[in-house]
C-alpha cells in the first residue's frame, strides 16, 4: 500500500510539472478555494492565527486574507510541484528579480561558515534552487511521510551539488558541522521546536516558540547569517528574491536578544507579504506557562 501511494503522488507531481505555469497557478488557485469552501482543520489553524496575530483586522478583511492565504498556499504546492520536477534552470527562469545579492557575495567571501534562513513565506523550494545556485549548502528539511515522495525531494532538492539533512539528531549535527567548518546552510526559523530548543519571543504581536538553532551557530560572530525569500510576484509570472543581512542583535551572546531579533525579521516579511505566509501551520500550538491552547 505504501509503494502504490508513493507511485500515484509522484505520478500526480509529474503531471502538474506538465501543466503550462498559467494552468499551474490557476489549478493551484482553485484549490485554495475549495480549501476555503469546504470545512477542513488547516483553514480553521489558518482562522485562528490570523485571528490573534491580526486583531487590528476587522472580521470581513481578515476573512478576506483568510481566503487569499488559502489560494496562495495552494499556489505554493503546485508550483512547488514543478520545482520538485523541472530541470533547476528551469525554475530558475521564474525569479525575475533579485534583491540584495551583494549580501549574500559579501557573506560567502568572509571566509566563515554561512548560515541563510528562510520562513515558510512565498515559495521555499524555488529558493532552495536559487540559493544553490550560488553556493553549495546543507539544506536544513523535515522529511515526508510517504517515503517515495522523501526519495524524490531529496534527489531533486540536491540537484546543483548541494545536500539535505533531514530534522533529525543527525541531520542537525551535520548542518552545525559543515556551519563550523565554513560552509553554508539553509535553515527554515519558523517551525515550532521542541521546548527544550527553543524560546518564547515576540511574534506578530503574540508570543511564540521560536528555535535557538541559528543562535548556536552565529553568536558571537562565529558564522554569517542573512534572510533569504522568494515571494511571488503580482502578476503571478514568477518570483522575487529579497536577501538582508541579519541584524547585529541576532549575534549577541544572549539567546532571548538573538532569537527575539530573528523573530522580528520573519515578523516583518510576514507583515508585508501576510497572504503567502503558510498560516495553515499549527505556528503557537505551545503555549507559555498558564496560556490556553489555541489548537
Amino acid at each position: 500500500m505504501e509503494r502504490i501511494k508513493g507511485a500515484l503522488a509522484v505520478g500526480f507531481l509529474k503531471l502538474l510539472a506538465l501543466l503550462p505555469w498559467r494552468a499551474v497557478q490557476a489549478l493551484g488557485s482553485a484549490v485554495g478555494v475549495l480549501m476555503y469552501r469546504l470545512p477542513n482543520r488547516s483553514r480553521e489553524v489558518a482562522r485562528i492565527n490570523l485571528e490573534r496575530c491580526f486583531p487590528e483586522l476587522d472580521p470581513a478583511a481578515r476573512e478576506a486574507l483568510l481566503r487569499d492565504t488559502l489560494k496562495a498556499i495552494g499556489k505554493t504546492f503546485t508550483e512547488s510541484a514543478c520545482a520538485w520536477i523541472w530541470h533547476p534552470q528551469r525554475t530558475l527562469q521564474k525569479v525575475r528579480e533579485v534583491e540584495g545579492l551583494d549580501v549574500l557575495e559579501r557573506a560567502l567571501a568572509s571566509g566563515k561558515g554561512v548560515v541563510g534562513i528562510t520562513s515558510h513565506l512565498g515559495n521555499w523550494e524555488v529558493l532552495n534552487h536559487f540559493y544553490c545556485s550560488h553556493c553549495k549548502p546543507i539544506i536544513f528539511y523535515r522529511p515526508p511521510k510517504i517515503q517515495a515522495l522523501d526519495d524524490l525531494l531529496a534527489a531533486q532538492r540536491t540537484q546543483m551539488g548541494n545536500r539535505v539533512a533531514p530534522s533529525t539528531k543527525e541531520g542537525i549535527l551535520s548542518v552545525i558541522k559543515e556551519v563550523r567548518s565554513g560552509g553554508q546552510a539553509g535553515i527554515p526559523a519558523d517551525p515550532e521546536p521542541s521546548r527544550s530548543s527553543g524560546l518564547f519571543v515576540p511574534f506578530l504581536g503574540t508570543q511564540a516558540l521560536t528555535s535557538k538553532f541559528v543562535h548556536g551557530m552565529i553568536s558571537g560572530h562565529k558564522a554569517e547569517a542573512l534572510f533569504l525569500h522568494a515571494v511571488r510576484m503580482p502578476d503571478g509570472s514568477g518570483f522575487k528574491v529579497i536577501m538582508e543581512a541579519a541584524p547585529e542583535a541576532m549575534y549577541s551572546e544572549d539567546a532571548q536578544t538573538a532569537v527575539a531579533a530573528q523573530s522580528e525579521v520573519i515578523a516583518r516579511y510576514v507583515r508585508a507579504y501576510p497572504d503567502q505566509y503558510m498560516w495553515t501551520m499549527k505556528r503557537f500550538k505551545q503555549r507559555p506557562e498558564g496560556e490556553a491552547k489555541w489548537y
